[in-house]
């Protein structure tokens, strides 16, 4: 049973953009992070652990705060197996010239792009309804 949409033109008419207050950086380290109330992802690699993490823990901590993002959060519960949300968001993103990291979650797609890019990304990725 799948869950969560999968018609493309239904996630696209109803997509919506919510963004996270707080500004988040990306670093990648080589010690041990658990997730946590500012730590808000990890992922194991091959070349070390990257962390997304509010702007206040990465400084508390002394990472490198040169990746600074906005979290976008894409407002649609689209299926793990849903075809071309992803394609559509970047194609949007890639006109404006605007970098984007995709996690995907089990209900929900999110966007770290640069935070002085963030209200350009939310206006490209809003037109995607009007399409």
């Amino acid at each position: 049973m799948t869950v969560g949409e999968t018609d493309l033109a239904a996630m696209l008419a109803t997509l919506t953009v919510k963004r996270r207050a707080a500004p988040v950086v990306m670093v990648s380290t080589d010690q041990v992070v658990s997730l946590g109330p500012e730590i808000l992802g990890v992922l194991t690699e091959d070349e070390g652990t990257t962390v997304i993490a509010t702007l206040n823990e990465a400084e508390r901590r002394g990472w490198s705060t040169d990746f600074l993002a906005a979290w976008l959060t894409i407002e649609v519960h689209s299926s793990l197996e849903a075809v071309g949300l992803t394609a559509a968001m970047s194609h949007v993103l890639t006109e404006q010239q605007i970098p984007c990291n995709v996690l995907a979650g089990f209900y929900h797609d999110h966007l770290l792009v640069p935070l002085d890019h963030a209200n350009a990304a939310i206006a490209a990725l809003d037109s995607l309804r009007d399409h």
